[in-house]
């Protein structure tokens, strides 16, 4: 390891939920030596007018992804296995509730 990449801080991943009900997006990308700071900076980065309710910091290195290239073997649909989906059922008579 070069004496640059001992000095860099790590990369952090920022999420923002801007109210409450909606989901967490994604905002950018910030260095910071730790946890702490890097909530406290992601705060004064991405949320200068009150745009966030709530924030989620993420190490970038803790994120696993699916590859890429593999896309089609990986979210194919199970053949067969059509009862995975709503529409396979059909309403019953007489079943309340459903």
């Amino acid at each position: 390891m070069s004496n640059a990449q001992q000095n860099e801080w790590p990369l952090w991943e920022i999420f923002v939920r801007s109210s409450r009900g909606l989901s967490h997006v994604h905002a950018g990308s910030l260095h910071a030596p730790d946890a702490e700071m890097a909530v406290r900076n992601a705060r004064d980065l991405y949320t200068r007018r009150n745009e966030g309710v709530s924030l989620w910091v993420v190490r970038s290195e803790d994120i696993i992804t699916s590859d890429p290239d593999l896309k089609d073997d990986f979210f194919e649909s199970p053949k067969g296995k059509d009862y995975r989906h709503a529409t396979y059922y059909t309403k019953s008579e007489g079943v309340k509730h459903l």
